[in-house]
């Protein structure tokens, strides 16, 4: 059965039934990204919840999630489709064997959908009886501009042409998904293709709504002080701030240790957990951790 979304409750529910934790805001862009059947560009730093959000959505609605993580050099080999130059060898080598020699003919049975290997913006344009899949090309500014520039084409139409078989297109457009660190700017041609939105650092309540669904086990005390003391770290001059995912680790790695309440100590050996860079853990190393965890507790103080 195909799941309908008609309003941004529904989707607020949907995203919550996958321990998804999202605001208005976001809700709304994904209403209307589902409704207009539009593309949705996602920007914002690395773990707050871009990728994620494709995965919930794809979960709740039963569809396909189909993933094309960009990279530098990534091209249409990889992104679309390639043939699978072994097997015509094969092929071809077996046709000789028995003695074909219509070379039209061996030419077409090369070059047809058996050899074809479907990358995944090919995958996301066949039909399937789940409904349209969700396809997430995610950190596309890690691509380059050439491959920006066949993107823009691609998704104006939903629909890729292979010189030997012909224009292939989607019957029903894919639910698309593209997210960005902002490493670079992406081109604007290609976001006015798309809704877009902005993901930021989530507040200190919806942060500690997100813990309290994905890591279940721990306290609410316990929660807090992760968060206060996270949320603190965002304010430090960091080279990565760390993000909500590393919020969910670190709660996650308190709890395998019994931990019941932060302390200079257990953050020190476990600071691993939520800082992924050497010199961040170092520069943090070297302040007082103590000043840092008692401020966090002091923020929550005066904000209650």
């Amino acid at each position: 059965m195909i799941i309908k979304i008609e309003s941004i409750e529904e989707v607020e529910a949907l995203l919550a039934s996958q321990d998804y934790v999202c605001n208005r805001a976001l809700a709304t862009v994904v209403f209307l990204s589902l409704s207009l059947k539009q593309p949705l560009f996602l920007e914002g730093e690395a773990g707050v919840g871009k990728t994620e959000i494709a995965k919930a959505i794809a979960s709740a609605l039963d569809r396909r999630l189909i993933r094309l993580q960009c990279y530098e050099g990534l091209d249409v080999a990889n992104a679309v489709y390639e043939w699978n130059f072994q097997a015509q060898m094969i092929a071809l080598r077996a046709a000789e064997a028995v003695g074909k020699s219509n070379q039209e003919d061996i030419e077409t049975e090369l070059f047809s959908e058996r050899f074809l290997l479907a990358r995944p913006l090919l995958q996301a344009m066949k039909p399937d009886e789940k409904g349209p899949p969700v396809l997430l090309i995610d950190e596309l500014d890690r691509t380059d501009e050439p491959f920006e520039a066949f993107l823009l084409e691609a998704l104006s139409d939903f629909q890729v042409t292979i010189p030997e078989l012909g224009t292939i297109k989607a019957p029903e457009p894919p639910i698309v998904i593209l997210t960005s660190n902002r490493t670079r700017e992406v081109h604007d041609a290609l976001k006015r293709r798309c809704l877009y939105h902005w993901v930021n650092y989530p507040d200190f309540e919806t942060e500690m709504d997100i813990l309290r669904a994905r890591a279940a086990g721990a306290s609410e005390r316990l929660s807090q002080e992760i968060v206060a003391f996270v949320q603190r770290l965002r304010t430090e001059d960091l080279f990565k701030k760390p993000g909500v995912a590393e919020t969910i680790d670190w709660a996650k790695c308190l709890l395998a240790l019994d931990v019941v309440t932060l302390s200079p100590e257990v953050i020190a050996n476990t600071l691993g957990a939520v800082l992924k860079y050497q010199d961040d853990i170092a520069n943090l190393g070297n302040s007082d951790l103590g000043q840092l965890l008692y401020d966090a507790k002091q923020s929550r103080v005066n904000s209650s």
